[in-house]
């Protein structure tokens, strides 16, 4: 009745439920385990379970109050198949049949859900598969959303991390590591995907920025130590330097305090030695000759010591395809001329070599700059523009990093070797703007006349020797030089003289060559300021004849016995004239062509030369 009244408006007739009933006993006292239930494969049971819908519900009980909805299915299935009440003993017998079947189908049934129940809780499957799918196939490594190893792709559609399958691109054969179809760097494409489980490297990632951020920081700090230390460095030597200088002052002070002091105006005396005369017989000869130019239009001329080259301005030999000027080469040691250096785009005024023994040259022009060219390379390494024609220049003897350029307004500008861009100070002129013609810097030495250093300029009106005091400032001091007519300075370190060149004019019809001694005297016994003078010692006269920008040579005697020579160019005759020092007497004529336009002595391995520059040749002579 209570079965009745569960299935509602059911047909099904007393005999087919009597059937039921005995069938339901009978499977509920029989043992679980048969054995045709063995025999059942797992695979049918799992395919019988998927027969059923996931809200299905499966009890499985021993209480005749209860029944599963499993076996409620099986009545109704069953229902359409009972025969009528004529048949009912077939039926029980059909049914005592189905009992067996259905009692094993019933025990496989319990064997294999109530393990299922047990499983439930714990499915690796499913996070195993999406490891293996969160790792690159390369480095086993899990890519990233950020990063170099965030997670790429190829045209294959095969995952890797961007710098595992970048590397494998670059090193193997261009291939996919997966599926070996071919592929190059450009089929790398990074993916940009929502629901990727990727490993989150956001802060590793700020980490790695903020050690490179100290990384740099440290570098900075290093540099900036380094750099003190340097720094430091030169400021020891030059604190040596300058305690050295100081006690060579102190005793050269104490020698003059000892000597017997000496007229200031004699010209005789002021020299060192009282200036002795040349007692030697031998004279110079001419060794060799250069052409350097056909065309003509040669200028100036230097000479390097630790390389021993001679090298001289000169137009390009082949205008048309390199314009412009440039230096010959000349070895002075196997007296054979070199090759050809282009510099400048116009004519160059001024050559000059310093203390350095990397042999950088020093050249002035027309074209408004100042170059320094390697000769070990034959480039230009250095170029400043002075914004102006440059007329001279020279080299800072007490320090190499600095260069001296003259302009033609007179100005002197101060550069820097460390400083690429422009220059570091200007020397404005306080009297006349005439062109810078002549610079010659002389070295602070333990000099009774003049101890300090500084530069010595040459105008077309005059000369001033600008003083180098402490942190490279500089005093002009205006020496007592004729007005006007003046074409050329040159000096003597050693000696501390100079050479001003004058040319004819109404009171002196001749050229005139005038040496003077340069001199200092403190302005008060306990200050430091100085005043610079000079002294005149002798004067040479020449022809009558000037019209060229020449340059002239003040130099030590080869003998090396304290006399000084002077030797200076004769337009008249188109020699270079030689005079000794000490007695005022013409010692020697060089003869030459052309007009001679610059001097330059010279020693090499112990002998003493002398070069002679004219519009297209150098003449050198040998002392013997």
């Amino acid at each position: 009745a209570r079965r009745q009244q569960r299935v509602g408006g059911s047909q099904r007739t007393i005999s087919a439920r009597a059937a039921l009933d005995s069938y339901f006993q009978v499977s509920r006292t029989q043992e679980p385990a048969t054995g045709p239930v063995s025999h059942r494969e797992p695979s049918h049971i799992a395919r019988d379970n998927q027969e059923h819908s996931s809200d299905e519900i499966i009890e499985v009980s021993d209480s005749e109050s209860s029944t599963s909805a499993e076996e409620e299915e099986v009545v109704e299935a069953a229902a359409p198949l009972l025969p009528s009440a004529q048949e009912t003993p077939l039926a029980a017998g059909l049914g005592e049949h189905g009992n067996h079947e259905d009692e094993e189908a019933e025990v496989q049934q319990k064997q294999v859900r109530t393990p299922l129940k047990k499983l439930e809780p714990s499915v690796p499957a499913a996070p195993l598969d999406e490891e293996e799918g969160d790792t690159c196939a390369i480095c086993f490594e899990q890519w990233t959303n950020a990063g170099d190893h965030r997670l790429s792709a190829l045209r294959c559609g095969h995952l890797f991390g961007y710098t595992c399958i970048e590397r494998w691109l670059k090193g193997q054969t261009g291939k996919c590591p997966q599926c070996n179809k071919k592929a190059k760097r450009s089929d790398i494409v990074i993916l940009y995907a929502r629901t990727l489980k990727a490993l989150d490297t956001s802060e590793q990632e700020r980490m790695k920025s903020s050690l490179e951020k100290e990384q740099v920081l440290r570098r900075q700090a290093e540099l900036e130590s380094a750099q003190s230390r340097l720094q430091l460095q030169v400021l020891t030597d030059e604190c040596s330097k300058l305690r050295k200088q100081v006690q060579e002052l102190k005793a050269l002070v104490a020698q003059h305090n000892v000597s017997a002091s000496q007229q200031p105006g004699s010209s005789r005396t002021c020299l060192p030695g009282s200036l002795p005369s040349s007692q030697s017989q031998r004279k110079y000869h001419l060794e060799k000759v250069f052409v350097v130019s056909q065309t003509g239009n040669c200028r100036v001329m230097a000479y390097c010591d630790s390389l021993s080259c001679l090298v001289v301005s000169q137009p390009s030999p082949q205008s048309t395809f390199i314009p412009g000027c440039g230096v010959k080469m000349m070895s002075v040691a196997n007296l054979k001329s070199s090759q050809y250096i282009p510099i400048h785009t116009k004519q160059i005024r001024g050559l000059a070599f310093g203390s350095r023994a990397d042999g950088l040259l020093l050249s002035a022009a027309l074209d408004n700059t100042l170059k320094l060219t390697s000769l070990a390379t034959n480039t230009v390494v250095q170029t400043y523009n002075a914004g102006r024609p440059v007329w001279s220049c020279c080299w800072c003897l007490d320090d190499t990093n600095y260069i001296y350029a003259g302009l033609v307004n007179g100005s002197i500008m101060i550069y820097d070797l460390r400083d690429t861009n422009s220059h570091v100070q200007e020397l404005v002129p306080q009297k006349s703007r005439c062109p810078m013609v002549s610079l010659s810097y002389l070295p602070r030495m333990a000099s009774a006349s003049l101890p300090c250093g500084g530069i010595l300029a040459g105008t077309l009106e005059g000369a001033c020797f600008w003083e180098q005091k402490a942190g490279n400032s500089y005093r002009p001091h205006h020496l007592p030089l004729e007005p006007g007519g003046c074409i050329d300075i040159q000096t003597e370190i050693s000696t501390r003289h100079c050479l001003a060149t004058y040319r004819p004019s109404k009171n002196n019809p001749c050229v005139r060559c005038v040496m003077m001694e340069l001199t200092c005297s403190q302005l008060a016994e306990a200050s430091e300021d100085v005043v610079c003078s000079s002294n005149l010692v002798q004067t040479f006269s020449a022809g009558p004849t000037c019209k060229l920008l020449t340059k002239n040579a003040i130099f030590q005697s080869p003998e090396e016995d304290g006399s000084v020579f002077v030797c200076a160019g004769d337009e008249a005759s188109n020699s270079a004239l030689l005079w000794d020092a000490g007695s005022g007497s013409l010692l020697q004529k060089l003869q030459a062509d052309l007009p001679v336009l610059d001097i330059c002595p010279l020693e090499v391995n112990q002998t003493h030369l002398l070069a002679t520059l004219t519009e297209k040749m150098v003449k050198i002579y040998k002392w013997q």
